[in-house]
């Protein structure tokens, strides 16, 4: 076969055109590629307000994997010099908003959103001190979005002992 100059365009252009259309079908899709799994009674307006959902099912998607995150500023010097922190609100709401901040500013610079969110993992110092302050906040954040959540109760941070809330979280992002 001997294909011209202008038809090696046409012909570019084309399959360039035809890629782009059958790309382009798969993006129709508004459906997330996860689903929520509920037991009876923790659906969203059943009046248990949990900041979580029991399970979620993965169909589809980019898994991102987030590393965990503070309310320390970012980038910070490692080793850590508690100096940099000094200027920081360190009450649980005011590190919440924080930490919700970056994990959001994080998802989007992977191409994501807080609804993207499937699981979180909370490390947390003073559970019983904190955790409707922070439970406030990150619902807030969520809006009726609910990943799968688990808090664990620690003594304190690798960052500063001032901290008092790490958050890490797995993410499925539409491709």
């Amino acid at each position: 076969m001997n294909l011209t100059t202008n038809n090696k365009s046409a012909c570019a252009r084309y399959v360039a055109t035809a890629t782009l259309l059958i790309m382009s079908a798969g993006c129709q899709n508004a459906t997330p590629d996860f689903e929520y799994i509920y037991l009876p009674g923790t659906e969203i307006g059943s009046g248990a307000n949990l900041p979580f959902t029991p399970a979620i099912k993965v169909r589809g998607g980019s898994i991102v994997f987030l590393s965990g995150i503070t309310a320390a500023p970012v980038p910070h010097s490692h080793p850590h010099i508690p100096a940099e922190f000094d200027n920081l609100d360190f009450a649980a709401a005011a590190q919440a908003e924080a930490v919700m901040e970056r994990l959001q500013e994080t998802l989007r610079a992977a191409g994501g959103e807080l609804s993207d969110v499937v699981q979180i993992t909370r490390f947390m110092a003073d559970i019983g001190t904190n955790q409707d302050a922070v439970n406030t906040v990150m619902n807030r954040y969520w809006g009726n979005h609910r990943p799968a959540s688990t808090s664990v109760e620690i003594v304190r941070l690798a960052t500063d002992p001032r901290f008092s809330l790490e958050v890490e979280a797995v993410a499925v992002i539409p491709d």
